[in-house]
């Protein structure tokens, strides 16, 4: 077979609408998670953090991690990484390195990825999610999607088809294996009421009707069971038809198959939007919808779209750069061999890495759904021996408090205190949110800046408490009669009250 032949199965000419949204939606999710770390690292986990990176880094907690930090941390250097990150995650958004070689492109998604590696492990419980591994792998594959010039590479797209596959069904096994609500298909009834930071349409969608909630369950079933086999068949048979075509052009058979992965990228989309719309999930929803154009073919794209610019003239690919993303393509195969034992385990992990470089992840969300809603709401007083209507709240920026206060959309940003908060009710206590308590006896501002509202405008409390309340959405009566959209009973103290020094200005 000579090199024009092999280019047939190496490059993907119709997949450039798929490069342009991959690339760019990648690098602005980029962008959004160090602007996240920029404004709130320093106060959760920095110099005088909740949980110092410093104190981590030099108790071991890098030991065998691949980090720029492990030799330095200070929050300058911090800073100065982010501030370098976003700006170039902003020129790939503009496409200013895709109108280069394919070399410039990958070295600035490689950059971003071992930047924000090297961020994770010192971000400790508050970078314990999900997409933050989602994030490190996507950017690492997104590097190898080359540049303008040259055609996008099959080899590429097609590992990022199999991380969007563990993505969407690994979270639909552990759903089948988890919560027999997802079983008999009441996981919906619950799920917009308790998810750790719902939206203002959250409350509208928990109280539609049961048959609806029922049929939510299906189609996220089908989504994450059924569409990621068919999106891999898709593309699998459109490469192989492409192929056995050659040069001369597709036959029906590649256009059907290319039909069916544009159609399975489109049931994936549209279920993800619908969870933007309903949630606030950092950038899961987001990264998932820019990583599942991957599948969207050009031509099928073209058939719904005539009018759609579509270019597929290229310069001839560099051998060199072909036998770099082969090689990157086989030692993945490789990578990915726990991530596919996992999948097969009745023990199956969610939202694990097998590996240092976190590459060829497992995946997976809400094995469980929370069937009630307990929120933890601090609360302070300036008074020597306060009374009980003497406390007052203070108010965070994402998370349920105040109960007239319809909930806001920040996804694809990620409020972290906010979501530990979510996790502290749940039970998950840690020594982060005794330090936040002392934090707001001291009137410390950089804490300060993580909330909504300081009901003491920047002076020192005498004391701090903090109680749980049982929370859940108002019915349409209810709404109408009090103007509330939460409804909520005090469960009694998580923190019996903690004094602070004085009361003076901070």
């Amino acid at each position: 077979m000579d090199w024009a032949a092999l280019t047939t199965w190496l490059d993907a000419p119709h997949a450039e609408l798929a490069r342009q949204v991959i690339q760019r939606g990648t690098a602005a999710i980029f962008a959004v998670a160090f602007l996240s770390t920029l404004l709130q690292f320093p106060a959760l986990l920095g110099e005088r953090g909740l949980l110092p990176a410093p104190r981590y880094i030099t108790a071991g907690g890098l030991d065998g991690q691949p980090s720029l930090f492990r030799w330095h941390y200070s929050d300058r250097m911090l800073r100065i990484l982010c501030l370098v990150s976003i700006a170039i995650a902003f020129a790939l958004v503009a496409g200013l390195p895709q109108l280069g070689p394919p070399w410039l492109p990958m070295l600035a998604f490689l950059t971003l990825w071992i930047v924000y590696l090297s961020i994770l492990p010192i971000g400790q419980v508050f970078y314990g999610f999900g997409w933050e591994l989602l994030l490190c792998e996507a950017g690492f594959l997104v590097a190898f999607l080359g540049s303008n010039a040259t055609a996008p590479p099959t080899l590429a797209l097609l590992l990022i088809v199999w991380l969007v596959f563990r993505l969407e069904f690994g979270a639909g096994m552990i759903k089948i294996r988890g919560g027999r609500e997802w079983r008999d298909l009441t996981a919906l009834m619950y799920h917009h009421e308790t998810q750790p930071m719902p939206g203002p349409l959250s409350r509208w969608a928990h109280l539609a009707p049961a048959w609806w909630h029922r049929t939510e369950v299906v189609v996220n079933h089908v989504a994450q069971l059924v569409a990621p086999w068919l999106l891999l068949v898709g593309v699998l048979g459109a490469i192989v038809t492409d192929a056995v075509a050659g040069p001369s052009g597709a036959d029906g058979a590649s256009l059907g198959f290319a039909a069916i992965a544009t159609g399975a990228a489109a049931v994936m989309i549209l279920t993800q939007g619908w969870l933007v719309l309903t949630g606030n999930f950092a950038w899961l929803n987001w990264i998932t919808i820019v990583l599942a154009f991957a599948a969207v073919d050009d031509r099928a794209v073209g058939w719904l779209l005539p009018g759609l610019p579509l270019d597929d003239a290229y310069a001839p690919t560099p051998a060199w750069w072909s036998i770099l993303v082969a090689v990157v393509f086989v030692a993945y195969l490789w990578l990915s061999i726990p991530s596919v034992r996992n999948l097969a385990s009745r023990r199956q992990l969610m939202n694990a890495s097998f590996n240092r470089l976190r590459l060829a992840n497992a995946y997976g969300a809400f094995g469980t759904v929370t069937k009630r809603r307990d929120e933890i709401v601090i609360e302070g007083t300036m008074a020597d021996a306060p009374a009980d209507d003497e406390w007052v709240e203070y108010g965070f920026k994402g998370k349920p408090g105040d109960v007239r206060r319809v909930p806001g959309w920040f996804a694809p940003y990620h409020l972290r205190l906010d979501w530990l908060m979510w996790f502290l009710a749940l039970g998950s206590h840690g020594p982060w949110f005794r330090m936040l308590l002392l934090r707001l006896l001291e009137a410390d501002r950089p804490t300060l800046r993580l909330l909504a509202d300081d009901p003491f405008d920047g002076r020192r409390p005498r004391w701090v408490r903090a109680r749980v309340y049982r929370y859940r959405f108002a019915t349409r009566a209810e709404h109408r009669e009090t103007g509330q959209i939460w409804m909520r009973e005090d469960r009694g103290l998580l923190v019996a009250p903690m004094r602070g020094r004085t009361s003076s200005a901070g």
